[in-house]
């Protein structure tokens, strides 16, 4: 007969231990990327970078601006409309004249040392006794506003200027004399 044969007992041991957890490097974190070597905009001076960016695309404009002019040519509900920017980032309505508003209320609105974007609606009878209107459109940007203010207002003029339909004569000025009654008298002539 002889012995049982035990080496059936002995099955391929256990060599083959999960061996697959060396592979931790690939799990672990890389360090973050070094993105700003060097400080951010913002600091010191502000004018280079954003200014820049500013001067070259210009500010947002406002719904209401659009509408608000629609108010004054087609309804005729405005005598003037001021606008200006908020924060150097978008253009809004600043104030609206009643159609009573004379062109002296409107000058009062313009700030001695700041920019603005107006329209007026100037009302007149030619010599024939016609009576007429002219939409003026106003850059308003007086020697003693901010450098970044005038070239902020500026760089968004014409783009302003072409959301506004309907305008008919464009003026620009840097001092009150430069649009004083007699002046708009003349050009709406």
């Amino acid at each position: 007969g002889g012995r049982p044969d035990d080496s059936t007992h002995q099955k391929g041991g256990r060599a083959s231990r999960a061996s697959s957890n060396s592979k931790l490097g690939s799990t672990q974190p890389s360090p973050p990327p070094a993105i700003h070597p060097f400080p951010l905009p913002g600091g010191f001076p502000p004018l280079p970078s954003s200014a820049m960016a500013n001067a070259s695309s210009g500010a947002g404009i406002h719904d209401d601006c659009k509408l608000r002019f629609v108010e004054l040519k087609s309804k005729r509900m405005h005598r003037f409309i001021t606008y200006r920017l908020e924060n150097q980032k978008e253009v809004i309505v600043d104030q609206t004249g009643e159609r009573e508003a004379t062109y002296e209320d409107f000058t009062k609105t313009l700030p001695e040392n700041d920019c603005r974007f107006a329209v007026f609606d100037f009302d007149f009878t030619t010599p024939e006794d016609v009576p007429k209107s002219r939409i003026f459109y106003i850059f308003w940007s007086p020697d003693t506003a901010k450098v970044r203010s005038k070239m902020t207002y500026a760089s968004t003029n014409e783009k302003f200027k072409r959301t506004l339909d309907g305008i008919q004569i464009e003026m620009q000025a840097t001092d009150p004399s430069e649009i004083s009654l007699d002046v708009i008298k003349e050009r709406a002539h």
